[in-house]
């Protein structure tokens, strides 16, 4: 999540560590998810449109057509829709790895008592999804899938809040990324956990020395990209073979990345920052800028476009091209599945948002965004149970069966919808109040030496 600034979006200075600011590194961040969220829309609704249209044989002849990588021996047999799901994916945990990373070291995570509302209302919007979805389905055909209605899509939220615009303070934005954030935790915890089979424990050995091999070249001061791409190469192999859910790779080392620059920039001689003389300086001017800044921030700054605007949709291209036969509306409306997966998303995420929240507040454990109503957060908490791509990538985890896959994904579509509609109700009639010029409070940031 991007840091809280003391310039504003035209580059003035702030009042100083007492006064307010505005979030610039916000408003970017902000933009390029609401942005990536309606990539994601647009590339879901090619795949429903393909999937029901004449052409529908087509679209389940690419997604499973089997690309074979191999080497020697060793081969890797997947369909298309796997590589996305396996391989593509990884690369989104690693951001959001480096995005969890970025709260906790310096973030809204950093701080406990800012923190404090948004983690304990993620945790019920978890847990209250969750435990619904079990009484529906307690014994049933689906009672894997429990872990579906837990996720927040944070693109698709994010683009939902970005276009109600100064409806929506600042502060309020804030608490919904470390509300995402957190729940992308819980996310990465259920699947590590619960939705990993037939372990293969010297695999599982083999993905542990290599990450601790990038731990240590990370202490040495390796700086070469490429060393840690061919060892994280290697770590999603042995997790794929491991039978540990290859994506958690791109988490384990996004958390590893480091938050301080590879040069500090007190030691850069400044004019060698504006040196485009030849093609030679120019080449070393990028490299200097590049080290400047933190690698967390270059990595995110690098893949954050690629991720929102590539990676996302076409998983979604690939994962929601969901049958909407009349057989198959028929079954999803008799299907406790459906039925699970959206009183989970919709009452759910609503219920355990804002009654952890309030309880929160009623214990004093943590406080309400700054110049934020209950209403608004009320908004926010109806808006979490926008659940899509983490939803959609456990359904294929939690069912083997096309059947039981189509039913949830029914269902994480219609609550989707009415948690969006919902949620965008509430927000768009609280009281005019100046929320787009609210402020927050500069929070201050951890010295440039300062390591996680």
């Amino acid at each position: 999540m991007p840091r809280l600034d003391r310039r504003d979006r035209f580059g003035s200075p702030g009042a100083g560590s007492s006064g307010a600011v505005r979030i610039a590194p916000l408003r970017n961040f902000l933009h390029t998810e609401a942005a990536g969220g309606v990539a994601l829309v647009l590339a879901a609704a090619v795949a429903l449109i393909w999937a029901n249209s004449p052409w529908k044989a087509s679209y389940e002849q690419l997604w499973h057509t089997q690309l074979v990588i191999g080497l020697g021996k060793h081969s890797i047999d997947l369909d298309l829709q796997e590589w996305v799901n396996d391989g593509l994916m990884a690369i989104f945990f690693f951001v959001v790895g480096l995005e969890i990373k970025r709260e906790l070291v310096e973030g809204e995570l950093r701080e406990p008592r800012r923190a404090a509302l948004p983690a304990i209302a993620a945790v019920g919007g978890m847990v209250v999804p969750a435990l619904i979805y079990t009484v529906i389905n307690a014994g049933g055909r689906g009672a894997d899938g429990w872990g579906i209605p837990m996720a927040t899509d944070i693109a698709i939220a994010v683009g939902v809040v970005s276009v109600l615009g100064s409806r929506v303070s600042p502060s309020l934005k804030l608490f919904l990324l470390a509300l995402a954030i957190v729940d992308d935790i819980g996310a990465i915890v259920v699947i590590a956990v619960f939705y990993s089979n037939g372990l293969d424990l010297t695999a599982l050995l083999v993905a542990v020395v290599l990450l601790g091999a990038v731990a240590v070249m990370r202490r040495v001061g390796v700086t070469s990209m490429l060393l840690y791409v061919v060892a994280g190469l290697a770590m999603w192999l042995a997790l794929f073979e491991s039978g540990v859910h290859a994506t958690l790779v791109g988490v384990a080392l996004g958390l590893l990345t480091p938050t301080r620059p590879i040069r500090q920039r007190h030691l850069i001689d400044e004019t060698a920052l504006t040196d485009l003389s030849t093609v030679e300086a120019a080449r070393d001017t990028s490299r200097l800028a590049r080290e400047s800044v933190s690698v967390v921030e270059w990595l995110e700054h690098v893949l954050h476009p690629w991720t929102s605007f590539v990676i996302v949709p076409l998983f979604a291209l690939a994962n929601a091209g969901i049958p909407l036969s009349a057989d198959a509306l028929s079954e999803a409306l008799t299907s406790r599945i459906a039925y699970g997966v959206f009183i989970g998303l919709v009452v759910g995420k609503f219920v355990g948002v804002a009654g952890f929240a309030w309880l929160a507040t009623r214990l004093r454990l943590g406080v309400l965004p700054e110049g934020t109503a209950w209403r608004d957060l009320l908004g926010v908490a109806a808006i979490a149970g926008i659940g899509f791509t983490v939803s959609l990538f456990i359904t294929d985890l939690a069912f083997d069966d096309a059947s039981r896959q189509n039913e949830a994904k029914i269902g994480i579509l219609a609550a989707s919808l009415v948690a969006t509609v919902i949620g965008s109700l509430i927000l768009s009639h609280r009281a005019n109040t100046p929320a787009g010029s609210a402020t927050v409070p500069v929070t201050s940031r951890r010295d440039s030496s300062g390591e996680a």
